[in-house]
C-alpha cells in the first residue's frame, strides 16, 4: 500500500488524504497510518492547505523528489536499455547499449554498462538498480536467471552485478517488472488483481493477485506464450511444438509472411506491418489469425485467474489495429457469460517502459510485504534511511 500511494502522488501530483483513499479505494484510517510512516521516512511532505467540504481544511501531500532514484535496465538478445528514474516515475535519462548475451563476458559487460549509468548520475542518491530479463528468475533478491532466448541457464546475474556494482540489485522477469510499474504508476493503481500481457518477440504475462506479483514456485509464472495451441504445430524456442508463441510471436509472423510472399526472404515484421497498413489481404489475415489465437488462449487464462482487468502492451502493439479484429471476436466468444464484459486496455508502447518497470522494483521494495525483494529490499531501505538522514543534517 505505501508503494501505491507513492505511485499515485508521482503520477497525479499532490493530493489530500481523502483523495488518496477515494482513488485507491482504501479506508481513510489506512491512508492516515501509511502516510504517517511515509512522512517519517521523508518520502512525502505536507504542502499547502486546501478548502474541504466542512470541517478543517485538508492538507495536500506531495513527494519529496530528493528522496532518491533508481536505475532500471531491460536486457534483450541484442541490447540493454537503461533509464535513470526519479521517485515519481519520471525518466530523467535513457540510453541503449549493444549487448551480446551469449558472449563469455556478457555479465562483465552488463556490469560495465550499469556502472557507466551509475557514474552518469553523479552524486544524486541512488537507492538501487532493477534489471528485467526475458526469462525465469528464481527470486528478485538472488537473481539467478534461466532465459533460453538469451542463452542463459542458471546465470548468476544478481550475484555478479551486486559484487561488481556495490549497490542493491533486484532482478525479475521483464513482464513482471511491467506489472510492478502498472501497480505504482499506471492503471494497476486502481485494481487489486490484473494481468499485463505483452506481444512482440514473445508472448508474456505478468500476474498481480491482491496487489502482489504472483511468481509461482520457481519464478516462472505467466509464461502463457508456451500454452499448447496445436498438436504437432511449429517448433517453439522452448523445444516444444505448437505453443502460442510459435504461432504468434514475431518470428512466427515473419516466417508466415515470407511463406505467403507478403515480404521477401529477408523481410521483417516491419515489412509485414507496412503491408497490412497498405491493405494487403494476406498481411491482414496473418495478423487477424494471430489475434484470434491470442484471444482464445487469453480467455482460458482469464477463466483461471479471474482478473479485474487485462492490460495489453509490448513492442508489437503498433500493429494492434490488425490484431484486434481477430482478438476481440475470439476473446469474447470464448469467455463464459459472466466474464464476457471484462475490460481490456491496450496501452501505447515505448521501449523505456521495460526499463522503467525494472526501476519500479527498487521503489516497491521498501514496502514489499510479500518479501519478494528479500535482503536486497532491506538494503534499499537502509540506503533510503541513510539518504534522508544526510539530507536533514
Amino acid at each position: 500500500m505505501p508503494s501505491a500511494i507513492l505511485g499515485l502522488l508521482g503520477t497525479r501530483g499532490s493530493a489530500s488524504r481523502a483523495e488518496i483513499a477515494r482513488v485507491l479505494e482504501i479506508s481513510p484510517a489506512t491512508v492516515t497510518q501509511v502516510t504517517k510512516n511515509l512522512l517519517v521516512h521523508g518520502l512525502i511532505t505536507e504542502l499547502e492547505q486546501v478548502p474541504s467540504d466542512g470541517g478543517r481544511p485538508a492538507r495536500l501531500l506531495g513527494l519529496v523528489h530528493s528522496a532518491g532514484g533508481a536505475i532500471g535496465a531491460k536486457v534483450t538478445a541484442d541490447h540493454v536499455a537503461v533509464v535513470d528514474v526519479g521517485l515519481d516515475g519520471a525518466v530523467r535519462h535513457s540510453t541503449s547499449y549493444p549487448f551480446d548475451p551469449e558472449s563469455p563476458t556478457a555479465l562483465d559487460r552488463l556490469v560495465d554498462i550499469l556502472g557507466a549509468a551509475m557514474d552518469d548520475r553523479g552524486d544524486r542518491h541512488l537507492l538501487g538498480i532493477g534489471v528485467g530479463v526475458p526469462g525465469a528468475v528464481d527470486d528478485q533478491a538472488t537473481g539467478i536467471v534461466s532465459a533460453p532466448t538469451l542463452g542463459w541457464n542458471d546465470a548468476q546475474v544478481g550475484p555478479i552485478l551486486r559484487s561488481g556494482l556495490g549497490v542493491p540489485v533486484l532482478v525479475e522477469n521483464d513482464v513482471n517488472t511491467l506489472a510492478v510499474a502498472e501497480r505504482l504508476y499506471g492503471i494497476g493503481q486502481s485494481h487489486s488483481s490484473y494481468l499485463v500481457v505483452t506481444i512482440g518477440r514473445g508472448i508474456g504475462c505478468g500476474i498481480v493477485v491482491d496487489r502482489a506479483i504472483y511468481r509461482g514456485s520457481r519464478g516462472g509464472a505467466g509464461e502463457i506464450g508456451h500454452t499448447p495451441i496445436t498438436v504437432d504445430g511449429p517448433l517453439c524456442g522452448c523445444g516444444s511444438e505448437g505453443c502460442l508463441e510459435a504461432h504468434v510471436g514475431e518470428a512466427a509472423l515473419v516466417a508466415t509472411a515470407r511463406e505467403r510472399g507478403v515480404v521477401g526472404p529477408r523481410g521483417t515484421v516491419r515489412g509485414l506491418h507496412a503491408a497490412a497498413d497498405d491493405g494487403d489481404p494476406d498481411a491482414r489475415e496473418i495478423y487477424r489469425h494471430a489475434g484470434e489465437l491470442l484471444g482464445r488462449a487469453l480467455a482460458g487464462i482469464v477463466h483461471t485467474l479471474d482478473p479485474e482487468i487485462v492490460m495489453i502492451l509490448g513492442e508489437g502493439i503498433d500493429a494492434w489495429s490488425h490484431w484486434e479484429p481477430g482478438f476481440e471476436a475470439a476473446f469474447r466468444r470464448h469467455l463464459i457469460a459472466s466474464r464476457r464484459g471484462l475490460t481490456y486496455v491496450v496501452e501505447p508502447w515505448a521501449e523505456d517502459k521495460w526499463a522503467l518497470g525494472a526501476a519500479a522494483l527498487v521503489f516497491a521494495s521498501p514496502f514489499d510485504v510479500a518479501g519478494a525483494s528479500g535482503d536486497q529490499g532491506r538494503l534499499v531501505r537502509e540506503r533510503l534511511h541513510a539518504g534522508q538522514t544526510e539530507s536533514r543534517a
